[in-house]
C-alpha cells in the first residue's frame, strides 16, 4: 500500500463555537470524565430545537445549523428515513424526528459501566427498521465477572429499546481504550473496532479480540471467508479504531486513535497486520500496515467517527476538535468544520453532512446547550 501523510491544512473555515479539549496523560482523544452513572437520566422528551429557533439564526448560508441540542454525552448518529437516532453513552437512545427531541429509553441486560470512555457506543440500524424495529449496538458493562464490552441487537417498540439477542459477549475492556465503532459493511457482515483496553500486546495477538477490527454475521456467527479461520477478526495490530466507512467501490476505511500523536487512517484489508504497538506513524516494517494518513509526533487529532463522498474522507476528531478531510486522489489533509469543540461522529445524507459535538464527555468546554447535532451542505466543504 502506498503511504501518504497529511500535506497542508487550509485556513479555518468556520469560527464560532467551543474551546479546545483539556490534554491528557496517556492518550490522545481521552482525559478523566464523568461517568456515565453520573450523567444518566431516565427517559424523557427535551424541548424541541430546530434550525429556526437556534443559535445559528442570521448564520451565514454555508455555516452548520443545529438540528438538536441538550444532548448528553452522543456518540453514534443512525437515520432511518427522515429520523435521526442518537446513542448517549449514558444509556440512552435520543429519536429526532423533524426537529422534535425525544429521550428514549434503553433496556440492557447488564449494566452500563461507568469506566472512563464507556457506556452505550457503537449503533447501526437494520437496513427493514422501519418495519422491524431491529438495530445492533455496542455498549460496555460490569457484572460480577468484571467489565467487559458486547455487542448485541436492540428492538424498539412503542419507544422504548429492548435488547433481544447477544451476538458477541466479553469483548476486552479497561479503564480506556474500548473501541465501539459499528458499521454494516456492503457485503451484509457486522463490522466493529475494538479497542486494546490498554493491553498494547493483545493487539499483536490473533487469539485476543483485543485492538482488532472484528466481522461477523447479523446472528453473531463467524462469516466462513473471515481471513482467520474461526476467528471473529478481520484485522489486527489496531490500538483504539473509532471510525469505519466504505467508498462506493466497496474500499473499507478506519480512523485510529495514537500514542498522545501518531494518529491514523487507514485502509482496512483483511487479515493486515496495521502495527500496533511495534509500530506507529511513519514507521515501517515488514509485514506491517504504514498509515495512509497519520497526525505525526507533534500533532493529534484523535478521530473518531467517518464519512466518505466524492474521493474525500471526512473524518471527526475529538482532541483536534474539527471535521477533517482526507483527500484520497491527493493526499492532502484539511480541517472542514472547526470552532464547534470536541466532534465524535459525522454521517452524510444526501447533500447533506451531519455531525455530533461531544464537548459534554468531561474534556471539553460545553458552550450552551451542548451537545448537538448540525448540519452543514456537502459542497460547501
Amino acid at each position: 500500500m502506498k503511504k501518504r501523510t497529511a500535506v497542508s491544512l487550509l485556513a479555518v473555515l468556520l469560527t464560532a463555537g467551543c474551546s479546545a479539549a483539556a490534554d491528557e496523560q496517556q492518550h490522545s482523544s481521552e482525559a478523566r470524565q464523568e461517568s456515565p452513572a453520573d450523567q444518566h437520566t431516565s427517559a424523557q422528551s427535551a424541548a424541541p430545537v430546530t434550525p429556526e429557533t437556534s443559535d445559528n439564526a442570521g448564520a451565514a448560508v454555508n455555516e452548520p445549523e443545529v438540528v438538536a441540542a441538550n444532548l448528553e454525552v452522543p456518540w453514534s448518529i443512525a437515520k432511518a428515513g427522515d429520523i435521526f437516532y442518537l446513542t448517549e453513552r449514558p444509556g440512552n437512545i435520543v429519536k429526532i424526528d423533524n426537529g422534535h427531541v425525544e429521550r428514549q429509553e434503553v433496556q440492557l441486560v447488564k449494566e452500563i459501566a461507568a469506566a472512563s470512555e464507556a457506556g452505550l457506543l457503537g449503533l447501526v440500524l437494520d437496513p427493514d427498521f422501519t418495519g422491524s424495529g431491529l438495530a445492533y449496538a455496542y455498549y460496555t458493562y460490569t457484572d460480577s465477572s468484571g467489565q467487559f464490552n458486547r455487542i448485541v441487537t436492540l428492538r424498539q417498540d412503542n419507544g422504548i429499546w429492548k435488547e433481544e439477542e447477544l451476538l458477541l459477549d466479553k469483548l476486552p475492556s479497561g479503564s480506556v481504550h474500548h473501541g465501539g465503532r459499528l458499521a454494516l459493511g456492503p457485503d451484509g457482515k457486522l463490522y466493529a473496532t475494538a479497542g486494546d483496553a490498554g493491553d498494547r500486546d493483545s493487539a499483536q495477538d490473533t487469539g485476543s479480540l483485543g485492538g482488532k477490527i472484528l466481522r461477523l454475521n447479523t446472528d453473531g456467527s463467524v462469516p466462513e471467508d473471515n481471513p482467520f479461520a474461526g476467528s471473529y477478526v478481520y484485522s489486527y495490530g489496531h490500538r483504539n479504531a473509532q471510525g469505519l466507512v466504505w467508498t462506493g467501490a466497496g474500499v473499507l476505511y478506519a480512523s485510529e486513535h495514537g500514542q498522545s500523536s501518531h494518529d491514523e487512517v487507514n485502509e482496512i484489508e483483511a487479515g493486515l497486520n496495521y502495527g500496533w504497538p511495534v509500530i506507529e506513524g511513519d514507521e515501517a516494517r515488514e509485514g506491517m500496515v504504514t498509515p495512509l494518513f497519520t497526525s505525526g509526533s507533534d500533532h493529534t487529532w484523535a478521530p473518531s467517527g467517518m464519512a466518505y463522498a466524492e474521493g474525500v474522507l471526512y473524518t471527526a476528531a475529538l482532541r483536534g476538535t474539527a471535521v477533517l478531510a482526507f483527500d484520497l486522489e491527493t493526499g492532502e489533509e484539511r480541517e472542514a468544520i472547526t470552532g464547534y469543540g470536541r466532534i465524535r461522529d459525522v454521517m452524510i445524507d444526501g447533500d447533506m453532512l451531519y455531525f455530533i459535538s461531544n464537548n459534554t464527555d468531561g474534556r471539553g468546554s460545553p458552550a450552551d446547550e451542548d451537545d448537538k447535532l448540525y448540519r452543514v451542505p456537502l459542497p460547501a466543504l
